[in-house]
């Protein structure tokens, strides 16, 4: 239905991370979602923004990635709030990971279905000499393909080898089918923002839903979720 609230909340405990989420993918105001750093009184937000359509608040912990997260929540339109407390005593692997597995596993419950949706969306976003394109297919066949260029071991606290890795792992959390390049680009951290921006963008566009075409699947099978 056009009025349906896309939003979910979701919690995903294991021995590596403890992460609680809650997304809206078309703005809003969300409900308050109460988390073990806050209940113990030491509540710190690394990437927060609060305007009238959106609310954005995200610590993963890890600054970089909190960074990418604001980045990719703020142009596809989504409120969201996250936080994760993962073994970043081991290295940040299992928190990057798990964080995106998480966000995708959130969007496809929010989306609930891709009937009425535009289904493909594609953009190119630049960041000064960084330009990146992303195209994104709401298939529920979830597939990846991504080339970020990157060089450098690290931006900030996190390892650049995960930046593709949480794009793959969203795609399959939310299975969808990504491919996401920087075409060209001197700096990483440009790199990387301008490839989440352009995600963003894409997805924005995907979810979106199509007047007149209500109640039909954008498919020939008939069928996607």
């Amino acid at each position: 239905m056009a009025d349906r609230t896309r939003s979910a909340t979701l919690n995903r405990d294991t021995n590596e991370t403890k992460i609680q989420l809650s997304i809206n993918l078309d703005g809003g105001m969300l409900e308050d979602v109460q988390t073990p750093s806050e209940s113990n009184g030491a509540a710190k937000s690394h990437a927060a923004q609060l305007s009238t359509s959106q609310q954005i608040d995200v610590d993963s912990g890890i600054g970089f990635l909190d960074h990418m997260l604001h980045a990719l929540a703020k142009h596809a339109g989504w409120s969201l709030r996250l936080r994760c407390r993962g073994d970043l005593h081991i290295d940040d692997h299992h928190t990057a990971e798990d964080t995106f597995i998480a966000l995708g596993q959130a969007f496809k419950t929010a989306l609930h279905t891709t009937t009425g949706l535009a289904r493909f969306g594609s953009a190119y976003c630049p960041l000064d000499e960084a330009l990146a394109r992303a195209v994104v297919d709401l298939s529920n066949r979830p597939y990846s393909v991504i080339d970020l260029g990157l060089k450098r071991e690290r931006i900030g606290d996190l390892s650049c080898e995960m930046l593709p890795h949480c794009l793959q792992s969203f795609a399959q959390g939310a299975g969808v089918t990504l491919h996401v390049d920087v075409i060209r680009g001197d700096n990483d951290h440009h790199r990387a923002e301008s490839a989440f921006k352009a995600l963003a963008v894409a997805i924005r566009q995907a979810t979106t839903r199509m007047v007149g075409r209500e109640g039909e699947v954008p498919s020939t099978k008939g069928v996607l979720f």
